[in-house]
């Protein structure tokens, strides 16, 4: 339990006065602070919030462009292979052209021969003077006669053979003209599909345009916030500095009372640290100097214990910690998200150090070292 050495009334009673002028306007001040670290906070939360949003803004818009790409290259495809089918449609259209010239040559070289042939036939065998009686009669041997009659049909089959292979001929390329023709319409139809796939890609490209250039808008407006919330915040916290400095002028003002609250003879005050303390003033270390050096978060739990140990103040570390007014990370709410979340090794380490006994300050407060208040500087703090 805490001990305090008995002090005389009249003591007491000057202190008292000492305070009296000037508690109401710290407290006043203190409960500013609070608000306006209040404030803060929410718009930091508010700007996060923003800075998130923009970044959620700009995946989206990586994600649009990286779809984009993808539907050019798909367009370039197509386009290249409209080019390759249109090599091949001219291609066939001129097989086809030359299937079809060829076709007509030899329909006319059929039908020559055919008429060729019709008339050697009526000469031979319908016109001719020469009947085979006479060919036999006018032949010096029956070997003659034969030759003259095999010339005959000779010449016959000749013409037959050659009026056939004209008419495979034009068989031939009559089939080959068809099947270049039923190629040339699949072509034609793959070049009309591939001509819908590139009018399709095209709408899903201006789509995807309309929708970057819609989330550039929203990507401005959303920095546009941010930016709105950082110019709230650096007044708020311009504001957080002048109240401080208003505080620190009423601190200096009872400098003297507070002198005299460092006055007590406190060591002969023990306390026996409940199984929370730890954690507890750990956080709340980390909270008011968890950027400071670690002899800086020593002299902060220091503070806290010196004030355990003092009448000016509750005898337990909770309820210094949380008396009002006192510690801003309470009111705004950070003392219970640092204990909600987790305290750094380091923090808890120098809050155990301090409830072993390492006090290594006498001061009874801290704050941002502004200049205005004199006593013993560790880091951005001053201690008095």
């Amino acid at each position: 339990m805490k001990k305090i050495r008995k002090k005389g009334l009249l003591s007491l009673l000057l202190i008292g006065c000492l305070f009296v002028g000037t508690t109401v306007y710290a407290a006043t001040t203190q409960k500013e602070i609070e608000d306006t670290k209040d404030k803060i906070s929410d718009l930091e939360n508010q700007k996060e919030e923003a800075e998130q949003q923009v970044d959620s803004l700009n995946d989206k818009k990586e994600a649009l462009e990286s779809d984009l790409n993808s539907l050019n290259g798909q367009l370039n495809n197509i386009i290249s292979s409209m080019n390759e089918l249109e090599t091949e449609i001219g291609n066939k259209e001129k097989e086809i052209a030359d299937a079809k010239e060829q076709l007509e040559e030899a329909e006319e070289k059929s039908a020559e021969q055919y008429e060729n042939m019709k008339t050697r036939i009526q000469f031979m065998y319908e016109n001719g003077s020469i009947t085979v009686w006479q060919m036999l009669m006018e032949s010096d041997s029956i070997t003659d006669f034969l030759n003259r009659t095999e010339y005959a049909t000779e010449i016959n089959r000749y013409d037959r053979e050659l009026l056939t292979q004209f008419q495979e001929l034009q068989q031939q390329i009559a089939e080959q003209k068809e099947l270049l023709e039923g190629e040339l319409a699949e072509l034609t139809v793959l070049e009309e599909q591939m001509e819908e796939k590139q009018n399709s890609v095209n709408r899903l490209i201006a789509g995807t345009k309309d929708k970057i250039a819609q989330s550039d808008t929203e990507i401005a407006d959303a920095k546009a916030d941010v930016e709105s919330l950082e110019n709230k915040i650096a007044k708020m916290e311009a504001y957080e500095k002048e109240l401080e400095i208003k505080k620190a002028k009423e601190d200096a003002a009872r400098l003297a009372a507070i002198k005299e609250q460092e006055k007590e003879d406190t060591s002969g005050a023990t306390y026996v640290p409940a199984d929370s303390d730890a954690y507890l003033l750990g956080a709340i270390i980390e909270c008011e100097a968890g950027s400071e050096p670690y002899e800086g978060k020593l002299a902060v739990g220091s503070v806290i214990m010196n004030r355990v140990k003092s009448s000016y103040f509750p005898n337990t570390i909770s309820g210094v910690i949380y008396q009002s007014g006192q510690f801003s990370p309470v009111a705004s709410g950070r003392l219970a998200y640092r204990l909600e979340t987790g305290v750094s090794s380091s923090c808890i380490g120098a809050a155990q150090e301090v409830l072993n006994g390492n006090i290594t300050i006498n001061s009874l407060y801290f704050r941002a070292n502004n200049g205005i208040i004199s006593g013993t500087v560790i880091g951005n703090h001053v201690f008095y």
